[in-house]
């Protein structure tokens, strides 16, 4: 049975480079979003629409989300994507990260509760910004929020 908990971050990039990647790129593609607005990945989803971000949404379940074109992973996306921000198990992230290496994505960003070191080291040796086992709305809140946003999660890694 694959672990569902979270390793420590062996790394990840200094508040400058994650302020930097927030600005610089904005095509996301979220791997693992669900459709149902009470789970974080949907609700992130709709924070990073509503800041600008072109959202894709990957689950092989679902044809659309947030009235969005839903793609079954990430290869079979017929346009650059700058960051895939992952909402799997941990024990999941791997083969993710091998496909985003593959589309020649720029950053991979494991949310809040998802990290795995090696698959991280392969990201970065290929090339790629790393984030792990954080939130990609509550950092943009942080650098770019008016403070009157409200932060809730209930994070849960079997959704």
């Amino acid at each position: 049975m694959a672990s569902t908990q979270c390793e420590v971050p062996a790394f990840n990039p200094e508040d400058s480079e994650i302020k930097e990647i927030l600005s610089q790129y904005k095509i996301i593609a979220v791997v693992g979003l669900s459709d149902d607005p009470s789970k974080d990945s949907n609700r992130v989803a709709q924070y990073l629409i509503h800041h600008g971000y072109t959202v894709v949404p990957v689950n092989p379940t679902k044809e659309t989300i947030l009235g969005l074109k839903c793609y079954p992973n990430l290869k079979s996306i017929p346009f650059p994507v700058d960051i895939v921000d992952i909402f799997r198990k941990p024990a999941d992230v791997p083969p993710v990260v091998d496909d985003a290496i593959a589309i020649g994505a720029k950053v991979v960003w494991m949310q809040l509760g998802i990290a795995h070191n090696e698959a991280a080291k392969k990201a970065k040796e290929a090339g790629l910004k790393v984030v792990q086992s954080k939130c990609i709305k509550m950092e943009h809140t942080r650098y770019f929020g008016t403070g009157q946003e409200t932060v809730s999660f209930n994070i849960n890694l079997n959704q």
